[in-house]
């Protein structure tokens, strides 16, 4: 039997905010083992934790959609690294398919350095089927990305918290955006209710998850967006308060945090808190 553990991510508050599984002495667990798991959960990740190949760092993870492995994700980082703390102020180093990302615990919110910085990417959806993609019109779309950092997001900026509330999948024009983007199919909507203050949504049917309540990962990269359409100083530190999950009854808070030079993101953090739910254990998959 392997033991588990529910936690709520981004949120002081039980049952609103980010569930994540973590999973304990995941060694002998092979990838198909962890995806079972993952699929049996069905939250929008699962996160295992295994021995670190440095004994330096804290721990290895491994990190699976109810789908696919993927190479990092914000949520699970933060939830785990806050469970392996366990109430200390630390820095916690995960080893992640996507590097090693450093966690910084402090006062019981936890903070980590994205391992990769945005990289745009050529193949972006055009605006027209991206807001249809959405059930929006045209005009709704202020601008879109695409950006990669580990994983990738397609980038909806819209005008207002009204276009965000009626955004919602459709079928067609959806397909079409992931033919435009060469695979990619998580599609982020924000808008801005102040210059800092930020609200998204995130909608990647594709992996198994209609709507996702927070996502750490995509607000890390969300920084190349920023900087790309001039929101942020060219030289300094700019600091975000963001929001997600409003629309779908699971409120979550993350702060978002770009050190910039030129223009450019040169680090990226991304901090939230977590609270244990649930623990058990579960059997182990032949």
């Amino acid at each position: 039997m392997l033991t588990f553990h529910i936690y709520d991510v981004f949120t002081d508050t039980p049952f609103t905010g980010n569930p994540l599984a973590i999973v304990e002495a995941a060694d002998a667990l092979t990838a198909a083992q962890m995806q079972t798991i993952a699929r049996q959960f069905n939250l929008s990740e699962t996160i295992f934790i295994q021995t670190p190949d440095d004994p330096a760092h804290t721990a290895k993870v491994r990190i699976f959609f109810p789908t696919a492995e993927i190479p990092f994700a914000g949520h699970p980082t933060i939830g785990c690294a806050l469970h392996l703390a366990q109430g200390v102020d630390t820095t916690i180093t995960l080893e992640e398919v996507a590097g090693l990302v450093p966690v910084t615990i402090t006062n019981g919110t936890a903070e980590f350095t994205a391992p990769k910085l945005p990289k745009a990417q050529p193949n972006q959806p055009d605006a027209a089927t991206l807001a249809a993609a959405l059930g929006l019109p045209r005009e709704a779309l202020i601008a879109q990305s695409h950006f990669e950092g580990g994983p990738t997001f397609i980038y909806a900026e819209l005008r207002n918290l009204d276009d965000l509330a009626n955004a919602k999948i459709t079928g067609p024009a959806y397909e079409d955006v992931i033919a435009q983007a060469q695979g990619t199919a998580a599609i982020y909507a924000f808008a801005k209710t102040a210059p800092d203050h930020i609200r998204a949504r995130m909608f990647d049917p594709a992996a198994g998850i209609p709507e996702d309540p927070a996502t750490g990962s995509a607000t890390a990269i969300l920084a190349g967006h920023l900087a790309a359409t001039g929101a942020i100083v060219p030289n300094g530190t700019n600091s975000f308060q963001m929001e997600q999950g409003v629309e779908m009854g699971r409120p979550s808070k993350l702060r978002l945090t770009i050190d910039s030079q030129n223009g450019a993101p040169t680090a990226i953090r991304v901090a939230g808190q977590a609270v244990p739910v649930a623990q058990g254990q579960t059997k182990i998959p032949t």
